[in-house]
């Protein structure tokens, strides 16, 4: 089992600050350079967050075409997955819809509806194979209403800042249980925007409520905030935590309240004790491993549609007899991985 890193978000994953976390997460990437790489970067942005809102898919476009432009020397392949809603065309259960997944590097969820994200998501095969692809070595990136809905529990900001309810728990999707630790994300931790007349620190709900939030959940629940534009890098191998971004991030549990500046690294078992499922499949259904890892390989052995569009364009280079052009996109090919052959059937693709 090879756990891939997990960063999270406090705020701004389109911003200078979560683009540079962003590039310390391709450049950490197993088998992935910059700039000739042996193949370009996979990465999936769910649109489940806001799936509730007419414009979702504009919502995770904007955060693609965000990282073709700060990861284009890896040469991403972004593929928005618009699993909205449950017992709809574009369910998280429908394969057809998240088949993107199974052969991504990296797993993007960002803003929306914590409580509505928790609610979809939950006990359906969209989770799992994100659960699944994690233990293969997949990076998983959150940030806004997804940090929240990972956790443990769920801070429900709209309801309670928004709506007005009272202040109330929801069960969150609760990743880190299956490492037997229980931890609950709050992100726009040093939010400001209320002034000196609204406390909307703590992800907007203010300190108040929040405590009486924080006393809802079972003692054992550590609270991990994360300041706007800043974050956390967890990388489970070495069992450390790496603070990024331009402000710090908070640890609350049982003993007590640590801050942790950007910069800074700290023990992974701060956050609990970690204890690795008995087997890398453990608590998820045999038939779901067993398709992200012959997806996996597959799309090893299958070229990409890049490396298929630059062929078709290396054929019609040669057949004008542009062979200048035909060697560059040779080569180009060649960074992605691909060997040319020529022989009077055509051109085949090799692995390289």
């Amino acid at each position: 089992m090879t756990l891939g890193r997990i960063a999270f978000l406090g705020s701004g994953e389109t911003s200078l600050a979560g683009g540079r976390i962003f590039e310390a997460l391709a450049r950490l990437t197993p088998n992935m350079t910059s700039g000739s790489g042996p193949r370009p970067l996979r990465i999936a942005i769910l649109e489940t967050p806001a799936g509730f809102e007419l414009n979702a898919s504009l919502v995770a476009g904007r955060v693609g075409d965000f990282l073709k432009t700060r990861l284009q020397n890896y040469k991403p392949i972004i593929d928005l997955i618009p699993a909205r809603k449950k017992g709809t065309e574009f369910s998280p259960d429908n394969i057809e819809v998240l088949k993107p997944l199974l052969q991504a590097d990296m797993i993007f969820m960002g803003p929306g509806s914590p409580s509505y994200l928790a609610r979809q998501l939950k006990d359906t095969l969209a989770w799992e194979i994100v659960r699944a692809r994690h233990r293969q070595g997949a990076t998983l990136i959150f940030a806004s209403a997804a940090t929240i809905s990972v956790g443990q529990w769920v801070l429900p900001v709209y309801e309670i800042y928004k709506v007005g309810e009272d202040v109330h728990v929801k069960d969150g999707l609760g990743f880190f249980a299956d490492f037997g630790m229980h931890v609950s994300f709050v992100p726009h931790w040093n939010n400001a925007e209320g002034g000196v007349d609204l406390d909307t620190s703590r992800c907007f709900v203010g300190m108040e409520r929040f405590e009486q939030w924080r006393k809802l959940t079972p003692a054992e629940n550590v609270i991990v905030g994360l300041d706007e534009h800043s974050g956390i890098i967890i990388d489970f191998e070495s069992a450390i935590c790496d603070v990024h971004g331009v402000s710090s991030v908070t640890v609350a549990n049982s003993a007590g309240t640590e801050i942790y500046p950007s910069g800074v690294r700290f023990p992974l078992s701060e956050l609990g004790d970690l204890k690795l499922p008995g087997t890398p499949e453990e608590g998820i259904r045999p038939e779901v491993w067993e398709m992200t890892l012959t997806a996996r390989e597959e799309g090893e052995d299958t070229p990409s549609d890049e490396v298929l569009a630059l062929l078709e364009k290396r054929k019609e280079a040669r057949e004008n007899k542009d062979f200048a052009a035909s060697d560059s996109l040779r080569d180009q090919i060649a960074e992605l991985g691909w060997t040319v052959q020529d022989s009077k059937e055509g051109q085949k693709l090799v692995k390289k």
